[in-house]
């Protein structure tokens, strides 16, 4: 058994996993965002039924996906010691920021906002939203600003063998930075988008008495995916540019491939810099997905006086194509990492000295704890979802009103 293998297959394993929660949560904290803020301005129940439905299925899907990115950043120190070692002064800082912003202010406006229903004012309720959001896509730029400079090291200088951060700026700018956060932000409102599409399609089909809300609920998913997939497919396609140019031996080759292998020959002696083939395979299958879901705005049209509920077969392909984006997305980053090989760190640390120094053994036994955890918070989160989602939204336990008092003996003499 190979040390290296096992390591990059729990990693990207893992990483799979999560990837699946953090793109449902992008997606749907944004739609809630604009539900709960349509229900404050409208003063329609509508919204807020739809805000408690919908916001108790991502409190679902963020608490366990918190608990994934928890057991995913284990690896780092675990097996990935000679990356922390040579670059973690560079690259954890942005890891830094983004636990800053997510373990504590973005889970701490949750919480208010989870149980703030009815003891807060509805303006500051709202803002506490408004608040997960925007540290949630700061999480995301965070996370990004860290991958991206694995993609194309900049802003650092090597002493004694170690890398060191010389210009914060740099990363923030970084050319491989600006198209690809896009590319994933959009990715998670797709997702979103489908994902309320879905459960709106199946509450319609099974004709659901509360056929206004799942109908509003549908059309938003609808418009939120196929307005999302045009910005999908345009900033997937803008990366080509900057990737050919910084990395240019990751799709086929761009300009100055092959005086780059040269250099690294010299550098680190001869071997094979041709990424592998899946990197290739799995670009190619995410555009076919991509173009795909763009044929989606076909259904536009369809919601001009309720004709994709008439017909029904449009619920149906809906509910057919809801796997397609979390598929791509999977894709995705198969070609973006997998295309990085054979370096950790591009051009700077080789995918081999990153691993730590541990047995075949102890690595395969990492291997199957990991995978099986981190498999076992995934069907949970998928099962507790169906089955929130199949209950409706007739009382959702997120913003239901306090009970009245029962207190058997109101006299304050006996309180």
């Amino acid at each position: 058994m190979d040390t290296l293998l096992l390591a990059r297959l729990q990693f990207a394993t893992t990483t799979s996993i999560h990837f699946l929660f953090v793109v449902v949560t992008l997606g749907l904290v944004t739609l809630l965002v604009g539900l709960q803020t349509a229900a404050l301005v409208t003063g329609k129940p509508v919204y807020e039924r739809l805000t408690r439905f919908w916001g108790q299925l991502y409190v679902i899907n963020y608490v366990l996906g918190i608990a994934t990115g928890i057991v995913m950043e284990f690896q780092f120190g675990l097996n990935w010691s000679g990356l922390s070692r040579y670059v973690g002064n560079v690259f954890g800082a942005p890891l830094a920021m983004e636990t800053l912003v997510a373990f504590f202010l973005e889970s701490t406006f949750l919480g208010m906002w989870i149980f703030g229903w009815h003891r807060l004012r509805r303006g500051v309720h709202l803002a506490l939203l408004w608040g997960v959001a925007l540290t949630a896509y700061a999480s995301a730029f965070w996370i990004m600003v860290a991958n991206s400079w694995l993609q194309h090291p900049v802003g650092y200088e090597l002493r004694d063998g170690v890398a060191h951060l010389t210009d914060f700026g740099a990363l923030l700018t970084n050319p491989t930075l600006g198209f690809a956060l896009g590319h994933v932000v959009s990715a998670g409102l797709v997702a979103g988008g489908m994902l309320m599409a879905a459960v709106s399609a199946w509450h319609l089909l099974r004709r659901t008495p509360d056929f206004d809300l799942h109908r509003t609920a549908l059309r938003l998913g609808v418009l939120t995916a196929a307005v999302s997939v045009v910005f999908l497919i345009g900033f997937g396609f803008a990366q080509f540019g900057p990737i050919n140019r910084v990395q240019p031996t990751k799709y086929g080759g761009g300009p100055g491939r092959d005086a780059l292998v040269a250099g690294w020959t010299a550098r680190f002696g001869p071997g094979d810099y041709t990424p592998p083939v899946l990197s290739s395979v799995g670009l190619g299958f995410m555009i076919l997905i991509g173009f795909a879901l763009f044929a989606g705005l076909l259904l536009v049209p369809l919601l001009a006086r309720d004709a994709i509920i008439r017909l029904r077969f449009p619920l149906w392909l809906i509910l057919l194509a809801l796997p397609l984006p979390f598929v791509a997305v999977l894709l995705g980053w198969i070609a973006r990492e997998v295309g990085r090989q054979p370096w950790v760190a591009y051009g700077l640390l080789p995918t081999g000295q990153a691993v730590s120094p541990v047995g075949p053994g102890v690595m395969l036994a990492s291997l199957i704890g990991f995978t099986l955890l981190l498999g076992a918070l995934a069907g949970t989160n998928w099962v507790l979802l169906a089955r929130h989602a199949a209950r409706g939204a007739a009382d959702p336990a997120l913003g239901r009103p306090p009970a009245p008092d029962t207190d058997p003996h109101p006299d304050p003499v006996f309180a």
